[in-house]
């Protein structure tokens, strides 16, 4: 008992210190004004602080998303939840063809990058303990896949 005592005072005081430390440091003007530029008639708009950049969720033309910007404001892409039926035939082609075919879509996600490039993540699932993310280019050809939890 002598030992969880202090433990947890330690605790509690690492996690006050880090909620308070998250609130300190505000969105950079250029920051928000590079999203502005980019997203002119976003609503809903929350910021994150992610430490390497910000997070912009919002909302746009009936859609929700996630825009990273860099510490510089430099836009580093924008992620959006999709359905299945929106995927691209040439994406859905492409999963067909892989090794993953017979697993569940979970969900996707479209990312948008710079240089108008569009990727789509696929989460797929098999069982409980097999789940993976599929990162597929707008033709359809699997650039990685990943092992998740």
């Amino acid at each position: 008992m002598k030992r969880v005592i202090p433990f947890l005072s330690f605790v509690l005081c690492l996690a006050l210190t880090n909620n308070v430390l998250a609130q300190v440091r505000s969105v950079p003007a250029t920051v928000t004004e590079a999203f502005k530029t980019k997203y002119p008639s976003a609503s809903n708009v929350e910021w994150k602080d992610k430490l390497s950049g910000f997070v912009a969720e919002f909302d746009d033309n009936g859609g929700h998303y996630e825009a990273r910007f860099n510490n510089k404001a430099v836009w580093q892409y924008t992620e959006q939840v999709i359905g299945e039926s929106a995927l691209p035939d040439a994406v859905k082609d492409g999963f067909n063809k892989s090794k993953w075919a017979e697993w569940k879509i979970d969900n996707v996600t479209k990312i948008e990058l710079p240089g108008d490039k569009v990727q789509y993540r696929l989460h797929v699932v098999k069982s409980d303990l097999q789940k993976k993310n599929l990162l597929f280019n707008s033709e359809g050809r699997l650039l990685k896949d990943n092992i998740t939890l």
